[in-house]
Formats: structure tokens, sequence, C-alpha cells
């Protein structure tokens, strides 16, 4: 019965049966083989992944199921070698069975399995979707912001309505603190109150966002989020004395209102993408704002500790990108895949892989002119190169034969005499005034000079020299010394160009053979040129000395040695009976401490004797035009900003375990952004790309019109700063681990409209607070009905109170005193005395005086040291990225308002003021008070009380009450 059965079915069936290709067992493997390096789940290139079947067979971009001749994988895959399109690229490729196997599968509709699709569900997830381009529904009333159509239908749906507009006085005061800052002043006030036009406000919205007040607040803002300081933090918290450059930048960018998407585009790759412009290489401030370990980078002997190092500040990049742009908490896959959101381990080190070409350090901002001048200097050193024997004693001391052959970073142990190349910090086993004789025939031998002692065996009389005690660091090197602070100066870069930097750090010294030095170069007399100056930090407790003998006669010195001395040009001739050279470096009698010391383009030349007249004459030319050249440099405007410094040298990227620098594996990584937002491809370069290519592509990356992201994390900023809370209440994680938006079709509104309006904030400011959500009041009673129904005000049926910052609470004090220096830009104002120590030490004081009473965002800000006052009152950690500021109530809050020395003292300086602007009569005394501090008249029972305590107290007391009301220090 069973044999006919199946006879039966052979014949109605067929002859042979014909079996469906399984997806599991001949589809899969063949993808696995071929196509997942590529297109799986560690990496997709151009964006496409073949392990999720949505993506493979969405608009035919690969399969197009029951049309195997229509589909481009199979075009892909039989494309002959050689050919572009062929799939892969490399190898030996797909097997004609392989190819017919795949034919036939799409064929037969490419069936693939539920359980094989690998579909990944936090792919929905709302924040990696496309921006919605619906609009808002009409409104009854024409005209009206679309932003209260949005709030007005969420509120509907919970029985609610928006509460009632805020008086003006209220209006003035949140629009003031909001856009300034700052509390307005009484007149202001009044002006606005008594402002009878019909559009009185918007008026005073745009006065508002026009006044430089506007940049510097919401420079504050941003800088939070760029967790900007002056200092390093880390053990060593050293000085960052050019950070300022990057705060103003983000101050002036705010003001002129630059289009957001160029705002951002600057700060990843601005000295990439407009290299001519100043302001632009000053942006990138913003991937060098965060901390840096001193120590682990340049003072560490252990590679371990340096590659440890290394990895956090590519960390710190990343995370402070990827956060600040999009709301991406990308630092969670560090260690391990993502928990939460699609981001993977691999995609995690391929933005490492954008950084990897870039480190923190002071540049010189070279304008083009600037370039082009020092390259026009470069080509005339070179023809007067041509017309001089010469040999360069940067490159001896790098061990080599004087024209060219020596070795950057090498040099000179000045202990030993021996050649070295590692980098050494503050020497041990020193054996001062030691002359050790070395093995190069062109050095006679090197010592460290302590005190002025004469050196045995040396041909020249320390006791010439002061300003030395025997404390030393690093060796004499060809180039900068360990823990160079730059090697630019003066215009000029030398570690570049042609150039040769000699680099001393206090205290040592070097002495050249003469004799070897004329029998290279086949004449007698000679003569030695070069530039030195000081290649240490700017400051005026930094400084050296520099000393140079011929023999025992010192020809040169050079005392107290700062950088803004600049390069000091030297020309000394040495006859055919002078023996030695020697070059000496000290500490100035103030401790070794950035002590570097350069001698740029050392040179010992032949005498020009030895030339025709012709010769000399084109030569003394020559020359001319080099010191025309020089001082047109030094004119310039140039200047250091603490940025970015790329590097020419691409270090491999690689996957590590667990985080851990020191077990990396896998293949080196290609750049690369994140597959999530499967709108954009993640590619961002190869391993060939440059590290300008990288950024350029991430910075593109990031503004793609296409990201969702970028406009949805800035609009959403915004909004929380007017609210004090976003749409999303996660300002910087729009991921799975982040809160739901409150209101997801305005955030989608908002985020098209920015591009709408050419990415500019001012507009959505303007948006925002022309909306009666805006406007609304902030007060309640027990019986509103959105306390019941929407505690949290997540709906926004009222205007949301808000404590003011620190820095605000600081300035209005300032403000309200009449002691606010409005001095805008440059240097950080010093709340402190400093000290300088292996950590220096950062002693606060009283601002009292006008160059501390500036406002708060010109403050240089010391990691490890806060200003306690302003910690106080919750001054956020610039160690840390702060997209939100906490705020707590505590008992010190109202006892540093109250018994502070600031506030104390300005106390006084209010009561004075009042005392001038108001005249003898109390009465009069507490309206001003009332006027100047919360912008408003006392009630007559707060006039009674004011007189009462006023006569009890004092007219200081009352003002010192005033700083500490909830009132000052909120805003409704």
């Amino acid at each position: 019965m069973g044999r006919f059965f199946l006879v039966v079915c052979l014949v109605v069936c067929g002859s042979s049966p014909v079996l469906a290709i399984d997806y599991a067992t001949e589809i899969q493997p063949i993808f696995k083989k071929h196509c997942f390096e590529c297109h799986g789940p560690q990496k997709q290139k151009s964006g496409f992944r073949l392990d999720f079947r949505s993506v493979a067979l969405s608009d035919g971009v690969a399969i197009v199921p029951g049309k195997a001749n229509e589909s481009p994988l199979i075009e892909y895959v039989s494309a002959p070698q050689g050919d572009d399109m062929r799939m892969p690229p490399e190898g030996a490729g797909l097997s004609a069975a392989e190819i017919a196997t795949l034919r036939k599968w799409i064929d037969d509709g490419a069936p693939w399995p539920d359980a094989l699709a690998g579909e990944d569900k936090r792919l929905a997830h709302w924040a990696w979707q496309p921006i919605s381009n619906r609009q808002p529904g009409s409104s009854a009333n024409a005209g009206a912001n679309p932003i209260d159509d949005l709030i007005r239908a969420k509120l509907a749906e919970k029985g609610l309505t928006l509460s009632p507009k805020a008086d003006r006085r209220t209006l003035i005061r949140r629009l003031s603190f909001d856009l300034h800052g700052l509390p307005p002043s009484p007149e202001v006030v009044e002006a606005f109150v008594n402002d009878a036009g019909p559009n009185a406000y918007e008026k005073l919205v745009t006065q508002m966002l026009d006044s430089p007040h506007y940049g510097e607040r919401f420079a504050q803002h941003w800088l939070d989020i760029a967790h900007y300081a002056d200092t390093h933090g880390f053990e060593r918290d050293k000085r960052r004395d050019h950070a300022w450059p990057y705060r103003d930048y983000v101050i002036q960018a705010f003001n002129a209102d630059k289009p957001y998407d160029r705002f951002l585009q600057e700060q990843i790759a601005g000295d990439v993408l407009w290299p001519d412009q100043k302001q632009a290489i000053i942006a990138t401030g913003f991937l060098a704002a965060g901390p840096w370990d001193f120590v682990g980078h340049v003072e560490a002997k252990s590679g371990v500790l340096k590659r440890a190092a290394r990895s956090l500040d590519l960390d710190d990049m990343a995370t402070q990108v990827m956060t600040a742009t999009m709301a991406m908490t990308v630092n969670c896959a560090r260690c391990h895949d993502h928990k939460l959101d699609p981001i993977s381990q691999n995609e995690y080190y391929q933005l490492h892989a954008v950084f990897t070409g870039v480190n923190r350090g002071d540049r010189t901002i070279n304008v083009q002119a600037a370039d082009d001048l020092a390259a026009a200097r470069v080509k005339l050193e070179q023809q007067i190169d041509l017309l001089e024997s010469k040999l360069d004693l940067a490159d001896i001391v790098g061990g080599g034969d004087g024209k060219g052959t020596g070795k950057i970073r090498q040099g000179i142990d000045p202990r030993s005499g021996e050649a070295a190349s590692l980098e050494l910090s503050s020497l041990d086993k020193v054996e001062a005034n030691r002359f050790a004789r070395s093995r190069n025939r062109f050095i006679e031998g090197v010592f460290i000079p302590q005190n002025g002692q004469a050196v045995e065996n040396l041909p020249i009389d320390l006791a010439q020299v002061s300003g030395a005690d025997g404390s030393a660091w690093d060796i004499i090197r060809s180039g900068p010394v360990n823990g160079q602070y730059s090697s630019q100066l003066g215009g000029i870069d030398f570690a570049k160009g042609g150039h040769s930097l000699l680099s001393m750090h206090a205290n040592s010294g070097i002495t050249f053979n003469l004799a070897e030095a004329r029998a290279a170069i086949g004449q007698g007399d000679l003569r030695f040129s070069a530039q030195v100056g000081y290649f240490g930090q700017q400051s005026d407790d930094y400084f050296a000395d520099v000393w140079i003998f011929v023999d025992n006669e010192k020809v040169a010195a050079f005392h107290k040695l700062k950088r803004a001395d600049n390069l000091k040009n030297i020309e000394i001739p040495l006859p055919s009976h002078a023996q030695f050279l020697t070059l000496v470096s000290t500490d100035g009698g103030n401790g070794f401490i950035m002590d570097q010391i350069g001698f740029g383009n050392p040179r010992l030349r032949a005498d020009l004797n030895t030339l025709t007249p012709a010769e000399r004459e084109r030569l003394t030319r020559l020359r001319e035009e080099k010191n025309v050249l020089d001082e047109k440099i030094a004119a310039l405007d140039t200047f250091e900003v603490y940025a970015v410094v790329p590097q020419n040298q691409m270090p491999e990227v690689r996957l590590l375990r667990r985080g851990d620098s020191e077990s990396p594996y896998g293949a080196p990584l290609e750049p690369g952004a994140f597959s999530a937002l499967q709108m954009l491809t993640p590619d961002l370069g190869t391993y060939q790309s440059t590290e300008r290519e990288r950024r350029v592509a991430l910075a593109r990356w990031i503004t793609d019109p296409q990201n969702p992201l970028t406009p949805r994390v800035i609009v959403n900023r915004l909004w929380h700063w007017h609210f004090g809370q976003g749409i999303v209440s996660t300002p910087s994680d729009f991921g799975l681990g982040g809160s739901m938006p409150s209101h997801p079709e305005l955030l989608d509104w908002l985020a098209a409209e920015l591009p709408r309006q050419n990415w500019s904030l001012k507009a959505l400011h303007r948006l925002i607070l022309s909306s009666e959500t805006y406007q609304q009041t902030s007060a309640y009673t027990k019986q509103a009905p959105g306390i019941s129904v929407d505690a949290n005000n997540r709906l926004l049926w009222r205007q949301n109170p808000r404590r003011i910052e620190a820095e605000a609470i600081r300035d209005s004090v300032l403000a309200v005193s009449g002691k606010l220096n409005l001095k805008q830009g440059g240097p950080g104002f010093e709340d402190f005395e400093y000290k300088e120590a292996y950590a220096p030490i950062y002693t606060y004081v009283t601002a009292d005086e006008p160059a501390l009473w500036r406002r708060s965002i010109y403050r240089y800000i010391v990691r490890t040291t806060p200003n306690n006052f302003l910690t106080t009152l919750d001054c956020p950690d610039p160690a840390n990225m702060t997209p939100k500021r906490l705020t707590t109530t505590t008992p010190l809050q109202s006892l540093a308002l109250y018994n502070n020395d600031f506030i104390l003292r300005q106390s006084q300086y209010f009561a004075k003021r009042i005392e001038q602007e108001a005249g003898p009569l109390a009465a009069d005394q507490v309206k001003r008070a009332f006027e100047l501090a919360l912008g408003r008249l006392p009630s007559d029972h707060e006039t009674e009380l004011a007189l009462q305590f006023i006569g009890e107290h004092s007219l200081f007391a009352f003002c010192r009450s005033l700083f500490n009301t909830n009132e000052f220090v909120y805003v409704d």
C-alpha cells in the first residue's frame, strides 16, 4: 500500500520532486562565507547589511524576490574578476554552483524564515527614524504659533488647557535671565511695562537676541556640554593658558547666529575645511576642551600607562562629539556591544579611528598670509644655504653629520655624554659640574651646571654663570625636549619646513669642537648663527638664562628670557684660533620648571671671505630679503590656541578586549560611524584615509541633511534651556536608556523647521519665546487640574519656575551691586593665587577688584580646585559633560548667600549704591533696593517690614537679606 501511494504521487506530481532551497543550510552559509565580512553584524559598508532581511529585501536594493535576473545581488556576484562592480571585490568569489543556488532561491521568492530574519528590534526606536514631515493641525486662531497648536493638542487629551499669560514684569525678568543670564535694569523693566505698542514683546525678544549678552549666556550652556576648563585636570592639573580663544569663539558664534550645521563642522574639522579662517581653526578647541592626563601622556615612562592614557583620550573625544551633537551614549560600547542601543563595540572603535591622528595641544594660528610668508622664507633660506658651507648643530646633536643625517628627537644625555632617545623627565643621579666627554666627533662634551662653580676640564669658567641649581630635565635634543610646550615661536614652527631646533631644558650645557667643524666645512674662520628663544609656556613667572662662550670668553648672554621676548638673533664670529663653542641654559634662579630653551636653525658657517664678490653681494641681498620677511611675519596677528594638533602618522586602531588598551585583537579598523541610522552610510573612509579626511567625513555625516538626530538634539536642548526640561528629559541620551519625548510631533516639527530656517538658532528662539506656551504664568493653586493629572508638568500646562545657575547668581549679585565689569573676551580672570608645584596650587581669593568682577563666563576655570562658593550653588564639575544642571537645596547654599565674603562685600557695595541713587530717605531706599534686586516695587506690607528691619539692623543687613531671598535666585 505504501509503495503504491508513492508511485501514484510521483506520477501525479512529476517524475522527480523539486525541493525548495533552504535558507538556513544553503543560503546563509554563502552569505557568511562571502558577504558578512563587509555587510554583516560587525561592518556595514555603504550602510548595507545582508544579515537583515528587511534591509536586503527593501526596495530591490539587493534582492527582488521572484526575479533573480533583476536582483543587483546576482549582478554583483556574477561580475567578472577585475570589474569594479564585482562582489566580493577580492578573492576567488562565489562558485558557479553557489551563484546557481542563489538564483534558484531568489526565483522561488527568496523565502527567508522569521527566525533568521536578523531583525534588531532596537532599530525601530523612535530616535533612529527619519524626521516626520507632518505639519501641525490648523488652528482656529489665524497666525497662531504651531508650537501652541501641538501643545494644546496634548493638553486636550488630558482635559487640560494652557495657563494665563504672565504679567509683563514676570516676562521681562524671565526673558532677561533666559537670554542674558542677568536681571533686567529697573529702567528697562519700566520701559517694557509701559510700552503700549502691539509688538512690544516681539521687539524686546529681538533686542535681547541682538545683545552680546546673549552669546555669553548660551556659550555657557554649550561649554557645559564640552566640559571646558582652563587646566588639564587629573593629577597634575597644569595650566592651559590658551584655551580661552575657543570660549570666545563659542560666544561669537552664538552672537553671530552662525548656522548650527556650520558651527558643528567648524568644531570637528574647521582647520581642514576652512584652513585660511582663524575662527575655524580656533573652533577645534571643542575636541580638546576636555581633561587631559599630563602624567600619562608626558611623564609616564611606562608604555602601558601611555597607551592607557591615549585610549582614554580617544574615548573622551569620541564621546564628547557624539553626546553633544547626537545624544548617543557611545562610550557604553567601549568594553562590549552596547547593552541597550544598537551600537557595536566594533563601531565604537571605528569612531576612535576617526581621531587616532589627533592630539591636543597649543597650536599657533597662522592665517594664509603667514603661511605664504613662511613658505617664501623657506625658499630664501634654501638659496642662502647654497651659498654657504654649513653644519647644522641640531642635526649633530641628533647623531648626524650636520648635513641632515641625524634623527629628530635623538640627543645627548647631559649626565653621561652618551647618545640617548628615551623621553626623560626630572633627571636623577645628577652629578653637577662634571664635564662628560662625548663620542660624537663634533661634540667635546656636556655638563649640568650648578651655582656658577668651575667645571674640571671644561674650557670655560662657570663662575661667570649664575642661576643654576644643578637640577635638570630630559636630554639635550634635536627637536623638542620631553614635555615641550611648543616648537613654535616668532611665527616659525621649527619642527617643520626645513627648520631645525636644538633644545636644552635648564640646567644644561654643551660644548662643540670647532676643529672638527672646520675640517668638515673646509674653512678656518667660521660664524655661529641661530635664533634663540624661550620655548616654554608664556607667564611672567617662567624665564631662563642663556649663555654663549667661545673658549673661555662669554660672547653673549640673555637674562630672564621669556616667551614674550620672542626670538633673539645670534651672529657670532669664530676665528681660526677658537677651539670651542659652548651653549649653556640655566634656570634664572627660579627653578627649572618650563625652562625650555631652543636654538632655532643653529648653524656653523664658513666665513664670507671665501665667496666671490658677486656671491657675497647676492648673499647680502638674500639675507636682507629674509630679514624683511621675518619682520612681516613677526608683525602678523598670530597667536596660540589650545586645540587639536593633527599628526601625519595614523596609528592603527583595533578592538580592545573589555576596553583594555593592552588587549587589542582583530584586524585594524577603518574609520566609521553607526549603522543604527539606516538612512546614512556609516563608512567614513579607509585605512589609507588621512587624518584630515576622517574628521571631515565625520563632520559631514553628523550634519547630513538626512541625519535625524542632529536637529532633534539641538532643538531639544533649546527647549530644555527655556523650560527647564526638554521634550526629551534626557538631553544627551536619545537612546533606549533615555526618556521618551513628551511631544514627539512637536520635537519633529521643530527639528524639521531648523533647516528650513537655514539652521538659525535665533529663529528657533523666536519661535519658542513667542509661543503662548512659553509666556504662561508659572503660578498655580493646589486645586489646579494639572496637579493631579500632570504633577511634573511634562505637558506644560504652566511655565516651570527655575532657580538660576551658580554663575548667573554671582553675575546678578555684581549687576545689582553696580560692580559688574562688562569687559568681553580675552584671557580669563584669575580669582585665585597661583603657585607652581608638581601639582599646582590654586588658592582662591575674594573677588574684590574690577578685574575680578567680570562675568563668570570669563572666569579661569580650574578642574581639580573648584571655586567653593560656586560649587555650593551647584556649579558643575568641568571634568564631566553636563547636559543638564543639577539643582539641589541645602543649608550650605543659604549660608553661602548670607555669609560668604564675596556676598558680604557686595552687600556693602549694594547699600552704598542705594544710598547714592535713592537718597537719605529709608522708604526711597527700600523702593530702589526692590527695583534693583527683584525687578518690582515692594508692597506696603513689605515696605513696613523692610523699614523696621533697616532701623533695627542696617541697610547693609537688608541688602544682604535680599540676596538670600528665593525671589532673587528663582525665575518665574
